[in-house]
């Protein structure tokens, strides 16, 4: 039987990070860990972490074609699916990733304005072998998210209000057209990851 496949999306600082080691706890305290995979993107993998480190050098911003960073996406997420997410999903464990393709959609497609054609025809292998069973959108605005102090510190973080506006925007848009999105609005952490349980739920025992 095949695992199920769940991503966790948002803008930045939203907590998807801290969600995701919630539930990682809670499968571990719950004795159901080994029936999960977590992951990352970009990254998740030797080949995707090294061209994380270069996507995320804040030393390029202002510097990487936007096309550049849409492609360089494409390949660590390739990689991803070969390395880690299509051999776990396929020996039936269930896959945890922070962040997959509808980032991409959010960052590339609408904020940076090359259009969500360009992005899907660069994302094609995704598309048609590694589709989300369930997307974990923490709806969460780029004002608000930003109030929340962080250590983080990457060239997606420092770019400018308005692009992260129109990330918010991107997914909000997503969320409205795609059905496999589960929209979570932030409350406390625990009522917060309370309700991201109930949901996940819903698509594979935990």
């Amino acid at each position: 039987m095949k695992g199920k496949f769940i991503t966790f999306e948002g803008c930045e600082r939203v907590g998807k990070s801290t969600y995701v080691n919630m539930l990682r706890e809670y499968l571990l305290t719950a004795g159901k860990a080994d029936n999960f995979i977590f992951t990352r993107e970009p990254g998740g993998g030797i080949i995707s972490e090294r061209i994380r480190e270069v996507i995320l050098d804040k030393a390029y911003l202002g510097k990487m074609s936007y096309h550049t960073e849409a492609l360089l996406y494409a390949a660590a997420r390739c990689q991803h699916i070969d390395d880690v997410i299509m051999p776990a999903l396929t020996s039936g464990k269930n896959v945890v990733c922070d962040r997959y393709i509808h980032s991409s959609y959010a960052y590339q497609a609408y904020a940076r304005s090359l259009g969500i054609d360009f992005v899907k025809s660069i994302n094609d292998y995704a598309e048609k072998y590694c589709m989300p069973d369930a997307v974990i959108f923490i709806d969460l605005s780029p004002d608000k998210a930003y109030e929340r102090e962080t250590n983080a510190d990457d060239r997606m973080e420092n770019e400018n209000s308005e692009f992260h506006a129109k990330v918010y925007e991107g997914f909000k848009e997503l969320s409205k057209t795609k059905k496999s999105f589960i929209r979570i609005i932030p409350k406390s952490k625990e009522e917060t990851f309370s309700t991201i349980l109930k949901a996940i739920s819903g698509i594979v025992a935990v």
